[in-house]
């Protein structure tokens, strides 16, 4: 049971991501979907510990749910560092000499 209740907070997290995709609160999704992807690694994880009727209902939802997740992902911006540093302009250097 508590395998089941981790796979529903999953795609509640996944749903969360898209909302906040679709507001393009894009830090936001990016963290739901990371709880998502450690959900999903936890039900990994505890798969030989499950019974057979819990694999069957989490492999046939977790599959869908990881296929979400990626295209939620896609639709998340790159992030991108600043490259070029605008010069700053020295208030000596304005100063003429002779003053």
């Amino acid at each position: 049971m508590e395998h089941l209740k981790l796979l529903a907070d999953a795609s509640l997290q996944v749903e969360a991501a898209e909302a906040a995709i679709a507001e393009t609160a894009y830090q936001n999704a990016r963290e739901a979907l990371d709880v998502a992807e450690e959900h999903l690694a936890e039900l990994r994880e505890a798969w030989p510990e499950m019974s057979g009727s819990e694999r069957q209902i989490v492999g046939k939802t977790a599959t869908p749910l990881k296929a979400r997740i990626d295209e939620a992902a896609k639709r998340i911006p790159k992030r991108t560092t600043l490259t070029e540093v605008a010069e700053e302009a020295d208030p000596e250097q304005e100063i003429e000499p002779a003053a």
